[in-house]
């Protein structure tokens, strides 16, 4: 089920000739061409997220599209695909950091084609980390440790690319969960500008 569909949000409530009809704000949003990346990054949210990329392309190839995020991240695979949609379509991103975006999330908002972000929010960057318990053979462990290094040069390429830094640079930042608040992500790269209003 889609994580968004958990989260309490406002309806809108209009009177029109016929009455009154009443109908989720997430749904006027999208209307304008807004929507959200919020909470976990996981296969749902994502599966989510990647329809309404899709309906937006269809209906405007060109306009572009405002992805809010917020979000602590999740999901490498999970996020991947989204960030490949997110290239792959003609439609123009721009993304808002509000609050945080942070590992995953961090990749996804520095890949926009606009990139903004509240002057008190934070883009957290980091190497990717081991999901769940870690146990096994030496052959398991090993499999293990080098797809976990296959993924974080993956992840590190892709920050390089939307940064502008070397990977060596990332690198040496992605050791340690490094936070970029406001103007120091825009100083990194991995923001455009702060705004004050959205």
């Amino acid at each position: 089920m889609n994580t968004m569909e958990f989260m309490e949000t406002p309806n809108i409530i209009r009177e029109t000739s016929q009455g009154y009809s009443t109908y989720r704000i997430i749904d006027e949003m999208l209307s304008h061409r807004e929507i959200q990346c919020v909470g976990e990054i996981n296969a749902d949210s994502v599966y989510s997220l990647i329809m309404q990329l899709q309906y937006l392309q269809r209906v405007d190839p060109k306009a572009e599209i405002t992805m809010y995020i917020n979000s602590p991240g999740g999901e490498v695979n999970s996020g991947l695909a989204l960030y490949d949609v997110m290239q792959a379509i003609s439609a123009p991103i721009h993304t808002v950091c509000v609050g945080m975006a942070a590992s995953m999330a961090s990749v996804l908002f520095s890949a926009g084609d606009r990139r903004e972000i509240l002057p008190h929010a934070a883009v957290m960057i980091h190497d990717p980390l081991i999901q769940g318990g870690v146990g096994g053979s030496a052959l398991k462990l090993r499999a293990l440790s080098d797809d976990l290094m296959r993924t974080r040069a993956l992840i590190a390429e892709i920050l390089a690319k939307h940064t502008g830094h070397s990977l060596e640079e990332i690198y040496e930042k992605t050791a340690n969960d490094t936070y970029f608040y406001g103007q120091d992500a825009v100083s990194y790269g991995l923001a455009d500008n702060v705004i004050t209003n959205i």
